[in-house]
């Protein structure tokens, strides 16, 4: 698909609201502003009306090619194999919890050679709830046995991961990939914060 075609006439531009945008509509998502299926076109749809092209079938189109694209992406943060291996090796149960739709997250896991390091992948669309709701923690504890007070969470993001281990009464760790100024969420700081992968061998 060659978006300059369509009116398109600056990718960067478009990336660039399409972030703002994805972002926007996945925070309604997780609050239960917008269903799924709105989300996965909407992003493209209203990012297209910012260059005035209002075709709701192209971004439908684009929604779509987007997903089935997405799975193949095989790039991963630096070390994340290495500390994969270290945290089995040193016999700690590891399991995703994701608010990524169902068979995207599957297929993402297996393309990029990780889905042999978890023994459970907790998606929202399984559990009928998102992140940061301690409802998918919930989920999580009663599918893999585990007990709060023994349990992790590693994440990225303040407001969805960190902000979803303390609804759920669990430790977190944020990795601040961005070196974002403020580690504080609600009020409170997570249990620890690194700025690489790699320091997470400090932690564990």
């Amino acid at each position: 698909m060659q978006l300059k075609e369509k009116g398109v006439d600056d990718f960067d531009l478009f990336h660039k609201n399409y972030l703002v945008h994805n972002d926007k509509l996945w925070d309604r998502y997780r609050n239960g502003y917008v269903k799924v299926d709105e989300l996965r076109w909407k992003r493209m749809w209203l990012t297209l009306l910012d260059f005035k092209i209002a075709n709701e079938p192209l971004a439908r189109e684009m929604g779509q090619r987007f997903l089935d694209l997405l799975p193949g992406r095989k790039t991963l943060f630096p070390f994340t194999i290495e500390l994969l291996e270290y945290l089995t090796d040193k016999g700690y149960q590891l399991h995703l919890i994701t608010n990524g739709f169902e068979s995207t997250q599957h297929s993402k896991l297996k393309n990029s050679g990780i889905d042999k390091y978890f023994q459970q992948v907790i998606t929202s669309e399984g559990s009928n709830s998102l992140k940061p709701h301690k409802e998918i923690f919930e989920f999580a504890f009663q599918k893999t046995g585990a007990a709060a007070a023994q349990s992790i969470m590693i994440g990225d993001t303040l407001e969805v991961d960190i902000l979803g281990a303390m609804n759920a009464g669990i430790d977190s760790v944020h990795v601040n990939h961005l070196n974002a100024e403020t580690g504080i969420v609600n009020g409170k700081k997570p249990t620890y914060t690194v700025f690489s992968l790699e320091e997470l061998v400090k932690v564990f």
